[in-house]
C-alpha cells in the first residue's frame, strides 16, 4: 500500500505573553509531519526557527519534498543524508519513529535500546521581564523545584538579586539566549554565582565561543546556540561543560541520541531542552532526555492549551507520553 505524506502549520496560545532576549511572543506556529502506511500514522512535530533562517513555509516545503523518497520508504538512516540537521528533519525523522513504533507493536523506548523509561522533572520557565514580576513568578512556582530564568543583559543583576531573595531554597538556572557581550560576561558570572545558580546557558553570541576558553567558572556553563549535531559538538570542549541538545537543532532523535553518546564520551554534561512546543514535540525529547543531567522539556506548561492525549504533569514531573500522543 501506498505510504503518503502530509505538513501542515498549526498556531497554538501561549498563557500570557513569553518574553526572551530576543523579543517576545503570545502564540507559536509548530509544523506537523504525518506519514501514512496502511492502518498506521506517524506523526513529528517541529518548530521553525528564524534565528536558524527558517520560516514555516520553508519547513513545510522542505518537509514535502522529500514526499516521493517516503512514499518509496525512505528509512531514518537514508534520511540523515536526505535533508540537512533543522526543523524539516526533526518532524520526518520522528514522524517515522512513531511510525515505526506503531507499525512493531513497540514504544519508541524500546526500539531505542531504553529498557526502563521514567518519568523526568523538568525546569519551568520565567520569561524575561522586570525583577518584581520575575520574582513573584518564582514564588508563584510552588510546585516547581527547578526554575530557569530567561536574562538578557541590562537588569540582570537586579533581576537574579530579587529571585534568589524570593525563592532562597529553590533550585535556579538561567539562560542568556546570547544576550551577554563580553564585557559583561564575568560580572553576570560572578552574580550567578552569588545567586546559587547551578547552570549558565549560552551567555555569549554563539561566534564569540572563543571568550569563553579562558573563563574559569563555578558554575556549569552550556552550549545552546553553539550547538547543533555531530558536526559542531567538538568545538565545544574547553569553553562550555555542558550541551543543550534540541531535536529542532540536531534534526530530529535519530541524530540527538548520537550527540548525547558523543556528550557522555567528550565528558560533557547533558541538558536536553525544547522550543515552546506541545506535547507532540515533548514526546521524542523525553527519550534522549532520559540520560540528560538537566530537563528543560517544559513547552506545553507554558501554552494556554495542550493536545489531546498529551503529556501529563504533575506540577514540574512529567510522565511518559501515550502511544495516542506519540511513540
Amino acid at each position: 500500500m501506498e505510504t503518503t505524506l502530509n505538513a501542515q502549520a498549526q498556531t497554538w496560545p501561549i498563557r500570557g505573553t513569553f518574553r526572551i532576549a530576543r523579543g517576545a511572543r503570545t502564540e507559536i506556529t509548530v509544523v506537523v509531519a504525518t506519514i501514512k502506511h496502511e492502518q498506521y500514522t506517524g506523526r513529528g512535530e517541529c518548530v521553525p526557527y528564524p534565528r536558524y533562517g527558517e520560516t514555516v513555509d520553508g519547513v513545510i516545503k522542505d518537509i514535502m519534498s522529500m514526499e516521493k523518497l517516503i512514499s518509496n520508504g525512505l528509512t531514518r538512516d537514508e534520511l540523515q543524508t536526505a535533508m540537512p540537521a533543522g526543523a524539516a528533519r526533526n518532524a520526518l525523522d520522528c514522524a517515522l519513529w512513531d511510525l515505526q513504533a506503531k507499525m512493531s507493536g513497540k514504544s519508541v523506548f524500546e526500539l531505542a535500546g531504553i529498557k526502563s523509561p521514567h518519568p523526568l522533572t523538568t525546569a519551568y520557565t520565567l520569561s524575561l521581564d522586570t525583577p518584581e514580576a520575575m520574582a513573584s513568578a518564582a514564588r508563584e512556582a510552588t510546585d516547581k523545584p527547578l526554575l530557569k530564568l530567561k536574562l538578557g543583559g541590562d537588569g540582570d543583576f537586579e533581576r537574579l538579586e530579587a529571585i534568589r531573595a524570593a525563592v532562597p531554597e529553590k533550585r535556579l538556572i538561567v539562560d542568556a539566549n546570547e544576550g551577554w557581550s563580553g564585557d559583561q560576561l564575568k560580572p553576570y558570572i560572578d552574580a550567578c554565582i552569588k545567586a546559587d545558580i547551578e547552570l549558565i546557558e549560552q551567555p555569549l553570541p554563539a561566534n564569540q565561543d572563543e571568550d569563553l576558553a579562558n573563563i574559569s567558572s563555578a558554575t556549569t556553563i552550556c552550549a545552546d546556540e553553539s550547538a547543533h549535531g555531530l558536526d559542531t559538538i567538538d568545538q565545544l570542549v574547553g569553553k562550555y561543560q555542558a550541551i543543550n541538545i534540541k531535536l529542532d537543532k540536531t534534526g530530529g532523535l535519530t541524530e540527538a541520541l548520537k550527540v548525547a553518546e558523543k556528550a557522555d564520551q567528550l565528558g560533557l554534561e547533558i541538558m536536553v531542552g525544547c522550543m515552546l512546543a506541545t506535547s507532540l514535540g515533548m514526546a521524542p525529547a523525553m527519550v534522549v532526555a532520559q540520560r540528560a543531567q538537566v530537563v528543560d522539556l517544559d513547552g506545553p506548561l507554558l501554552l494556554d492549551k495542550d493536545r489531546d492525549n498529551a503529556i501529563q504533569y504533575d506540577g514540574s514531573l512529567m510522565h511518559l507520553p501515550s502511544p495516542a500522543l506519540w511513540g
